[in-house]
């Protein structure tokens, strides 16, 4: 059955991540003084995901839906961000916002649905 599931795994993620591209959204037009306060809120923070992943997909979509400028961390083709996830965020989940904090500490946000209202509330 593992054996099964990693065959179709390869197929099933390039559907996903074709569907993204055909159905993605458009990025807002926002002033160029928005967009750079945007870049300086968003400079910290950083997504871990896969590529294709559904969950990552939909949280990828909401980032190009406000228009932010996040770094993206492929957690699965990346060893050193699959390490960092891991020993920083505490689980090899994704996909996972990590929020600077002001006192130079990181906070680890998993959950598509907990990162999607946390964008929405913050950037919206």
């Amino acid at each position: 059955m593992k054996i099964l599931f990693r065959i179709l795994r390869w197929p099933l993620g390039q559907i996903v991540i074709l569907l993204d591209w055909i159905t993605r959204p458009s990025t807002p037009v926002h002033s160029a003084a928005r967009q750079a306060e945007l870049n300086q809120m968003t400079a910290s923070v950083k997504l871990y995901q896969f590529p294709q992943c559904p969950f990552c997909v939909k949280t990828r979509r909401i980032i190009r839906r406000l228009g932010l400028n996040i770094e993206l961390r492929d957690a699965r083709g990346d060893a050193q961000w699959r390490s960092e996830l891991i020993q920083q965020g505490g689980r090899h989940q994704v996909p996972c916002l990590r929020l600077l904090q002001d006192d130079g500490s990181s906070q680890w946000l998993y959950e598509s649905q907990d990162i999607i209202r946390y964008l929405e509330h913050h950037y919206s």
